[in-house]
């Protein structure tokens, strides 16, 4: 179990809730460090003044930002102390929303809120509250300093909040929308019939982090004195741009889909008139 980072109070209304905050998450990153090639040496990352080149300590460096005339302004501290100092001791719910209304793009860090003796009725009732409603609470809260938005929900029974990125954090789609494109509905259905076969027997907790295993290997291996395992090749992708045959392409996409995911395929045998009825409808259109 991790070490609580925080203690903090739930409350709604008059209701509150003693909790303690735990990371969600954790990497699972093999630690890679910096070194010198020919020696191994560690390469180390100073704070160097580049005006004057001296290393400075801790206590030397203060905050700054870049005036347009592209001086810099210095803050001091008292600067800094005189902001207004977010509550960072408690999570103020501020309603309850259905959870298909928050963007997924929103979300940013995830913790576990482990209830603190002397809470574990109104905990519970919460937890029941929102899980029968299938809402979630938006709540106001700060960790180390920050102000933000979250989301408490229910996971395993355990009251579970996400922090929010506020809305000027996330970048607007401009730009980057693609034109309005007619499609024809076999097409369509052609696509949700490949969907549908290659998610049926999709399992996420299945899924690993290809890199981070094989990077392992690699060290495992080297420290035994043994030589590198072999890596596979990296997948054949199919061509990036240039379909002529979309319908073709969708097609072939189905078949080969139907053979790695038998199981899928043969619990629907109805779905497979469906390139059959492309196909007329093409030929018709020919």
């Amino acid at each position: 179990m991790p070490s609580a980072i925080a203690k903090k109070m739930i409350t709604f209304s008059l209701v509150s809730i003693p909790v303690s905050v735990y990371p969600a998450t954790s990497q699972h990153r093999v630690p890679l460090h910096m070194v010198h090639e020919a020696d191994g040496g560690r390469v180390r990352q100073r704070r160097v003044c580049e005006i004057d080149g001296r290393e400075l300590s801790e206590g030397e460096i203060a905050r700054g930002v870049e005036m347009p005339d592209g001086g810099t302004l210095v803050l001091s501290r008292q600067d800094l102390e005189q902001l207004p100092t977010p509550d960072t001791k408690e999570i103020r719910v501020l309603g309850f929303l259905d959870e298909s209304r928050v963007d997924p793009l929103h979300y940013d860090k995830s913790y576990y809120l482990g209830v603190s003796p002397g809470g574990e009725r109104p905990y519970a009732l919460l937890r029941a509250a929102l899980a029968e409603s299938g809402q979630v609470a938006i709540a106001r809260t700060a960790l180390r300093t920050r102000d933000s938005l979250a989301v408490l929900h229910v996971r395993d029974q355990v009251i579970t909040m996400t922090t929010l990125l506020w809305p000027d954090e996330v970048r607007g789609t401009e730009g980057i929308a693609l034109r309005p494109i007619e499609l024809r509905p076999e097409e369509v259905a052609l696509a949700r019939q490949l969907m549908d076969t290659i998610s049926a027997d999709f399992d996420p907790d299945r899924e690993q982090d290809e890199y981070t295993v094989a990077l392992r290997e690699v060290v495992e291996a080297r420290m035994a004195g043994l030589p590198a395992p072999h890596v596979p090749e990296a997948r054949v992708l199919p061509p990036a741009a240039g379909v002529t045959d979309l319908m073709a392409v969708l097609e072939a996409a189905v078949q080969k889909a139907q053979e790695e995911h038998p199981k899928a395929a043969a619990k629907r045998p109805a779905k497979k008139t469906v390139a059959k009825k492309a196909r007329a409808s093409r030929r018709s259109e020919g």
